[in-house]
């Protein structure tokens, strides 16, 4: 597995001002967020608006950001059909991406050997780097750790991105996974209480707008200071609950916008912020000095 690194960004997608995929945009972002300290990127995830790119704007992207960067970039390729994930995934495998993401399937709320056995045939017939992904909250359908464990000791399969907000299920994981499977975390606000119990990094939304201190957090506690890495944690904390007040991707892009650097709005079913949602988004990023 080639190095992801404890800061990955689950990028957004920009669209022009028809809602067409901004390619040359999007590959400006990705060297932006390298540049602030990302160390790898997350393209066509749920903050990328996943659910509304074609297969093939996905490839173009995957191609796109490859070209842009010198990190590992990972595929977004999950679906709630394991045909469709592994042909996504070939398609990524194909554009030259270092790794896939592949979500707990939604709406059909699989048993947990169905869990198992689409994971692994997902991980077994693309062959790439497999990151797991558990969003009870989107997907209405937990990855319980004990199957987690289990998929761990898949060939491919090398980490998991845990948003199911349990630290007592993250904890499980850490303990019994096999030795060099990798926890993120999937929520922004959990991200130093994950890597405190043994978690190796982050896959954030909040790093669209502030890699640099999201990037200082993390090291400050790998570097063995953990009083500074609160401290951050802390200063960071209303910008990464600000950025889920409404439906992520809204208030992210929304902080883009505002910051100069335009990502364009969003396809339905998805709409752009409301003067609600900005205004918590602006408070946010004033106080953390990023806006005036």
């Amino acid at each position: 597995m080639k190095e992801w690194g404890r800061l990955v960004t689950a990028m957004v997608t920009p669209f022009d001002e028809h809602l067409n995929v901004d390619y040359e945009r999007a590959a400006l972002l990705a060297k932006k967020l390298v540049d602030e300290g990302t160390t790898a990127l997350l393209v066509s995830g749920t903050t990328g608006e996943s659910p509304t790119l074609s297969a093939e704007e996905k490839c173009e992207l995957f191609r796109v950001v490859k070209e842009a960067v010198n990190v590992p970039v990972i595929a977004g390729v999950g679906t709630n059909n394991t045909k469709a994930s592994v042909e996504m995934g070939m398609m990524a495998k194909s554009c030259g991406v270092d790794g896939i993401l592949a979500v707990v399937p939604y709406y059909n709320k699989p048993p947990q050997e169905a869990l198992f056995r689409h994971f692994k045939a997902i991980a077994e017939e693309v062959g790439l780097p497999m990151m797991l992904y558990n969003v009870p909250s989107r997907t209405s359908c937990n990855l319980e750790a004990s199957t987690t464990v289990a998929l761990s000791k898949v060939p491919h399969i090398a980490a998991i991105k845990e948003a199911s907000g349990n630290l007592d299920h993250v904890v499980k994981i850490i303990k019994e996974a096999r030795e060099g499977f990798l926890v993120y975390s999937g929520d922004d606000s959990l991200t130093l209480p994950i890597l405190a119990i043994g978690g190796y990094g982050v896959v954030s939304t909040s790093s669209n707008v502030a890699s640099a201190q999201m990037r200082e957090m993390i090291d400050a506690f790998v570097g063995g200071d953990a009083e500074r890495a609160s401290k951050l944690h802390l200063k960071l904390f209303n910008l990464m609950k600000a950025l889920f007040v409404t439906t992520n991707p809204i208030p992210v892009k929304a902080a883009l916008n505002m910051l100069g650097f335009a990502v364009g709005g969003l396809r339905l079913p998805l709409v752009e912020a409301n003067s609600e949602v900005e205004e918590v988004v602006k408070r946010a990023l004033v106080e953390l000095g990023l806006l005036k």
